[in-house]
């Protein structure tokens, strides 16, 4: 597998926990917090049918809208069955859940129950459960949470956004696969990438570090650190350097590497080893004996 095409493999790092777990609930988070500084005290207890708002922006322009099938008011809290909320901006979304749960004090939501946030591009966040703290300005789950994105699969435990700042996390036990079957590779296949977590994502950065027992397979290739950072070009969103720390291992066949740092460049397309590097190759003049996990 060559260096240009394990960093072509990773790029899909950037935009999707970002898109989905950051802006998505943010626009519906204020929605319903619109929702709450408006309801009149005097409807608690009162139930309503063919639940529907919409918000509009300053300018006129609307940013938000909400249906539900039903609608009670108990007290400070807004009980809505089968949630359907849009959001309008740089990019429209859509959320749906079998129920939703808004404080009207503190603008708080909790949405439970098949909980699918959907982008225009088709890109989707799917958990069972996830709240939003105003005051904190986070966004948060201890659900399992799976991230799709055309050829992409992200699973991990719990999620962790703090919108106003443009960062995302998986929490720990993070898979994610990509499947190349469709991108004319001749190396067509699957890559997976592990690690106990959390994954962390820094939009303004355009950073993504995977931590702990971090391990990437491909095919009969694999890399195995405690700790990977990807940095993401500014203007292609392409990789541009992947830095591996801490007892790296890179394997190809019976081939193997072993140091304390690992930098790979995009660019440059080569690894550079450093802290008491050691390579370990399998001579055999039959068989390629390249043993980067790249270029």
């Amino acid at each position: 597998m060559a260096a240009g095409d394990f960093s072509g493999h990773l790029i899909f790092m950037r935009k999707k926990i970002i898109s989905l777990a950051c802006i998505v609930v943010i626009g519906l988070a204020f929605s319903f917090s619109s929702f709450a500084q408006n309801e009149e005290e005097d409807l608690s207890g009162q139930s309503f049918e063919g639940f529907d708002l919409v918000g509009y922006g300053e300018d006129g322009d609307k940013t938000w809208d909400l249906k539900g099938e039903t609608a009670k008011v108990e007290g400070s809290q807004i009980n809505i069955t089968n949630v359907d909320a849009n959001s309008y901006g740089q990019e429209d979304m859509n959320v749906t859940a079998k129920t939703g749960k808004v404080n009207k004090d503190s603008g708080q939501m909790r949405l439970e129950g098949d909980v699918v946030m959907t982008t225009e591009t088709g890109a989707q966040m799917l958990t069972d459960a996830i709240d939003w703290d105003k005051e904190k300005d986070v966004v948060s789950t201890e659900e399992e949470v799976t991230i799709l994105r055309e050829n992409m699969k992200a699973v991990g435990q719990g999620a962790f956004a703090q919108p106003g700042l443009k960062t995302a996390q998986l929490n720990k036990d993070v898979t994610v696969e990509y499947d190349r079957s469709s991108d004319k590779d001749p190396l067509a296949g699957v890559l997976t990438v592990t690690c106990d977590g959390p994954m962390e994502i820094d939009y303004e950065k355009q950073t993504a570090v995977f931590n702990e027992n971090v391990i990437a397979v491909d095919e009969d290739r694999k890399l195995m650190a405690d700790k990977m950072l990807l940095f993401f070009d500014q203007k292609t969103s392409k990789i541009d350097q992947v830095v591996c720390i801490g007892n790296v291992l890179i394997v190809q066949g019976e081939n193997a590497s072993y140091s304390d740092k690992a930098v790979y460049k995009a660019q440059e397309k080569k690894i550079i080893l450093s802290g008491r590097p050691k390579l370990l190759m399998y001579m055999d003049q039959n068989k390629d004996n390249n043993v980067s996990f790249g270029n």
